[in-house]
């Protein structure tokens, strides 16, 4: 299994109508992705009026995550509307090759 991981920043006042976006973008894409096993979206508030955004995907492989994410698989994926919620865009993911699990997946 291979976790996915990205991190940016976001307004904290904007933090549920960001988080309905990623659901209706992200999320549903990850979820009609052949491989993808789930996702999470996590917030951390900054304590500056900025909060950490941080999504984790769940993959059986790395085949799996260039259906979603294209042939160069480090490359973070955006939607149209990110820029309005972005503070930070980073161009690149980290993936993890999971060794133990005890997630019910």
């Amino acid at each position: 299994m291979i976790l996915r991981r990205w991190s940016s920043r976001i307004r904290t006042a904007e933090r549920d109508a960001y988080a309905a976006y990623i659901e209706e973008t992200g999320g549903a894409d990850y979820g009609s992705t052949p491989g993808n096993l789930g996702f999470q979206m996590l917030f951390r508030d900054l304590g500056d009026g900025t909060s950490e955004v941080t999504t984790l995907s769940w993959w059986r492989s790395l085949d799996d995550i260039r259906g979603f994410a294209g042939e160069d698989i480090t490359v973070a994926r955006y939607y149209p509307e990110d820029d309005r919620y972005l503070l930070d865009r980073p161009e690149t993911v980290e993936h993890h090759e999971v060794v133990r699990n005890s997630l019910p997946f």
